[in-house]
């Protein structure tokens, strides 16, 4: 589930980024959609840190904070592309960088932190 959101953010930065290029309407239209999808798998990335908190793991701390901000900035950006193609630019470019740019962090940090605990797993460590 975690990287899962980073190529959704990801296409839809693209997405937006042609649009400002190109001024064809169904970029626009497009990238809402990969954003809808990008925030279903960063909440349920969310909810999956969530529990890593509360058993207690000490993980999830990091990338659940990380992953808390993209799913708001995101979920901005979902209100952003609500409105029409021509009100909805330069806000949404702006911010689909940023959920992508966040969502790359989050993914980064929950992965990095799986490293020790898979090493231990094996016995290696």
């Amino acid at each position: 589930m975690l990287a899962g959101s980073f190529p959704l953010f990801l296409g839809c930065a693209l997405a937006d980024w042609t649009y400002a290029a190109s001024y064809q309407v169904q970029w626009t239209n497009f990238a809402a959609w990969l954003n809808a999808g990008a925030l279903l798998f960063c909440g349920l990335a969310l909810l999956l840190a969530a529990i890593d908190v509360i058993r207690g793991a000490g993980r999830g701390i990091i990338y659940g904070l990380l992953l808390l901000a993209t799913f708001a900035i995101g979920l901005v950006n979902a209100f952003v592309h609500a409105k029409d193609a021509w009100g909805a630019m330069p806000a949404a470019l702006i911010l689909s960088v940023i959920t992508a740019l966040l969502s790359a962090a989050a993914t980064w940090a929950g992965l990095r932190t799986l490293r020790p605990y898979a090493a231990k797993a094996k016995g290696r460590a």
